[in-house]
């Protein structure tokens, strides 16, 4: 099976991201509105909850496909990709 260039495979998978990415930034704003109108801590705190998870499963997604690249880039420099998935992946736990 012939190996997918980093471009297409990260084109195919984008609009997903994106999309994740614009239904946050819709809930960051509900955030907002919530905190502007004096919303009661509770309903607050739930919807940073649901921010923070979304985000945590769009990082995973990002994870994934950095994963995917790592590994197609192996062949031509493993030592090198390797270390660069592990600097991102250590990154990302650091923000869990």
């Amino acid at each position: 099976m012939p190996s997918i260039p980093h471009r297409v495979y990260m084109d195919k998978n984008r609009k997903k991201i994106i999309n994740r990415l614009k239904r946050i930034e819709g809930q960051i704003r509900g955030l907002q509105r919530l905190v502007e109108s004096g919303a009661p801590c509770v309903e607050v705190i739930t919807q940073v909850s649901a921010v923070t998870a979304a985000m945590k499963k769009t990082g995973a997604a990002i994870l994934s496909n950095n994963l995917n690249k790592c590994l197609d880039e192996c062949a031509e420099n493993r030592e090198a990709a390797l270390k660069d998935f592990q600097t991102v992946f250590l990154r990302y736990i650091d923000l869990s």
